[in-house]
């Protein structure tokens, strides 16, 4: 990991009050538009019965949604215990804690020890890692069938956001920084490792892509 993004550094801006500010905002208005967007793009392909890996999955709200529509099991890998206690409460109220295994770990240095998945979702995570290619990866190679990312659009003006966002956090010494990954780097990446482009649906702000392994996923049942 880069030595502007720390361990320290994620829990700088990933911290407990936030996860218990996103999970009472889930409670009350549901899925923010952009976890809106991808759980839809799957639902629409089918989930019944398939299994999901989510890498920096958070409070685990795209969890929950999929779990309701029908999808067997869960696996959420987090860097940081930040969202454990948020993400144990919103699972116990769903009625979900015995369908979803959680895990504190870097899933970069210690892939190994998760098992691959018929669908893995990085949410706004490719942007929060500066190594790409090692990260995307991992993911690839988990991914039985779907590859599902957000991350921000290439244009001038994210470029500029990002670049403030990064200035200010250096001036407060904060140990993290936003990485806007090249698109065309992205595909590259999870072609490289098998999979083919299949869907791309840019928003204000966060893309979506979907990369896939094969014709399609399983039949549902």
């Amino acid at each position: 990991m880069s030595d502007c993004c720390t361990p320290k550094g994620y829990r700088q801006i990933f911290s407990e009050r936030g996860a218990r500010a996103q999970a009472r905002d889930y409670r009350r208005n549901g899925l923010d538009a952009t976890s809106r967007r991808i759980v839809d793009l799957l639902k629409e392909r089918g989930v019944q019965g398939l299994t999901l890996l989510e890498i920096g999955g958070g409070i685990g709200a795209i969890q929950i949604e999929l779990l309701k529509a029908g999808m067997a099991r869960a696996v959420s890998v987090e860097l940081t215990p930040s969202y454990e206690a948020s993400a144990a409460g919103l699972l116990r109220e769903a009625g979900l804690a015995d369908r979803v295994e959680r895990r504190v770990m870097d899933f970069v240095e210690a892939a190994t020890e998760v098992a691959s998945a018929d669908i893995v979702v990085m949410n706004r995570v490719v942007c929060c890692y500066p190594d790409l290619p090692r990260l995307e990866g991992a993911a690839a190679d988990h991914a039985l069938h779907t590859l599902v990312m957000s991350f921000p659009k290439e244009r001038w003006w994210t470029r500029v956001m990002v670049w403030m966002a990064n200035v200010g956090m250096a001036i407060t010494r904060r140990e993290f920084r936003i990485f806007l990954h090249p698109v065309v780097q992205i595909w590259a990446t999870g072609e490289s490792h098998g999979l083919e482009r299949s869907v791309s649906r840019p928003g204000v702000f966060w893309e979506i892509a979907a990369m896939q392994r094969g014709a399609a996923l399983p039949a549902t049942v």
